[in-house]
């Protein structure tokens, strides 16, 4: 599992939120990492794993706390929905890249948490604050029916 995020820029926490929530519940069950989001580190921190779950904010225009589950193994992530990231290669960047490698997890799935503010900054907007804790419960059931 791996949480994206930058905790310096509001709501952009929320996948490292995310991953610390799970890192405490999950007890060393479950790899969990937290991430800058940047792209060929991506490709690194997912090299040889058969099922990855990604979790980062997204900017899709949906309501604030929504979140949204992405099969990034049937088909190419929304670029409109990450286009908040900071890294010219990121997150999409990254997956379509190891998809052109063949070099894909055999299982990839990423969760957006829709933020409001990501303006600099600490604390998350309430709305995502509720969306953590529903995208965390879903990323658990999601990793139990994985057999991770």
């Amino acid at each position: 599992m791996i949480g994206i995020g930058n905790e310096y820029a509001r709501d952009d926490a929320a996948g490292l939120l995310v991953a610390r929530k799970l890192k405490a519940q999950a007890g060393g069950a479950v790899a969990v990492l937290e991430h800058s989001g940047e792209g060929a580190s991506l490709l690194e921190a997912w090299k040889g794993v058969s099922s990855v779950v990604v979790i980062d904010a997204v900017r899709s225009g949906a309501a604030p706390c929504q979140g949204l589950r992405f099969d990034a193994t049937a088909a190419a992530l929304p670029a409109e929905s990450f286009r908040g990231s900071t890294h010219a290669f990121g997150l999409c960047e990254a997956v379509e890249l190891a998809r052109c490698l063949n070099q894909l997890p055999r299982t990839l799935i990423v969760y957006g948490i829709e933020g409001r503010s990501f303006a600099s900054g600490v604390g998350v907007s309430p709305e995502v604050n509720e969306a953590i804790r529903s995208v965390a419960d879903a990323v658990l059931e999601e990793v139990a029916g994985l057999g991770v």
